[in-house]
């Protein structure tokens, strides 16, 4: 049976002494949820963030109000800012069915992976219902981690 990957993830996190913190908004802390399913997992799981709202983005990671304001909270820069607010908080998307633009349609997603000072921020266009898109998310940004894991080891 293969192994799952957010077992994959805590196994490479433990092994190379590195820590993970999640900073999520329409997952809701399913990303979270996910890595906490691995054994092991508490000697590299710091803290996690459920940032909704656009408030609670700016004070609680640091995202720029100039960034929210200009670009949005779905946006390749307020992924980028979420990544590495929560790295530096923990020392360590649109989901329908409303709410989508002809510019930022619903399905539309950033996902952003800060590894070691360098940031990673993936765009994504999925399909589905409400629940489909945020599994499909959380899909997503469990393979970006592994894959910027995997990069930052060499």
């Amino acid at each position: 049976m293969a192994k799952e990957i957010e077992q994959e993830i805590a196994e490479l996190l433990i092994r190379n002494h590195m820590t993970v913190t999640t900073a999520e908004s329409c997952t809701g802390g399913l990303v979270a949820g996910r890595l906490i399913n691995a054994a092991g997992i508490s000697a590299a799981y710091r803290q996690g963030y459920i940032t909704y709202a656009n408030e609670a983005k700016h004070k609680l990671l640091g995202v720029k109000n100039k960034t929210l304001r200009k670009h949005g909270a779905v946006s390749r820069q307020t992924a980028k800012q979420m990544a590495k607010g929560a790295a530096a908080a923990a020392k360590a998307g649109i989901a329908g069915p409303d709410g989508g633009t002809k510019e930022k349609p619903v399905g539309l997603v950033y996902i952003g992976c800060y590894v070691q000072g360098k940031v990673t921020v993936k765009e994504c266009h999925f399909s589905g219902s409400r629940s489909e898109i945020r599994q499909a998310t959380v899909e997503s940004a469990l393979i970006l981690l592994r894959e910027c894991i995997l990069e930052r080891l060499g």
